[in-house]
């Protein structure tokens, strides 16, 4: 039985407009095009080790992407006009620690791009200490 790795590429539709697209993910996320080919018109860009594909011709897909800061980063694009499909929102309380550090939370918001994928914003947080306050 062969091994199976790490996840190395997402597809993701590029809609109708693939600059608007890619326009999307460089002005609101802050991602920028690693590689782009025309023709046929497909353009990569990395979320880490994985390479995110645009391409016409496939569905509008979904990803997740961890991002520090999620209150702030919401507060700025939202005032900036970028329409979320949900706000920040506890999500998950990780007291076994199965997705990361036992105690976390997982906080998550979202979003679409103009091809019509959802981006998850995915924080973890580490358990609130005696006298802070919670967000």
């Amino acid at each position: 039985m062969p091994t199976i790795g790490a996840v190395r590429q997402v597809a993701l539709s590029a809609g109708r407009d693939l600059d608007a697209t890619l326009a999307f993910w460089r002005d609101v996320l802050g991602m920028s095009v690693h590689a782009r080919y025309d023709p046929p018109g497909i353009a990569f860009i990395m979320a880490g080790d994985v390479r995110l594909l645009f391409t016409d011709g496939v569905p509008a897909g979904t990803v997740y992407l961890d991002i520090a800061g999620l209150d702030d980063f919401h507060a700025s694009a939202n005032a900036a006009g970028v329409p979320f499909t949900a706000p920040p929102m506890l999500v998950h309380r990780d007291a076994e620690g199965l997705f990361g550090a036992a105690g976390e939370s997982e906080w998550m918001a979202f979003l679409k791009d103009p091809a019509g994928n959802t981006i998850g914003l995915v924080e973890r947080q580490k358990p609130q200490q005696p006298g802070t306050a919670q967000q």
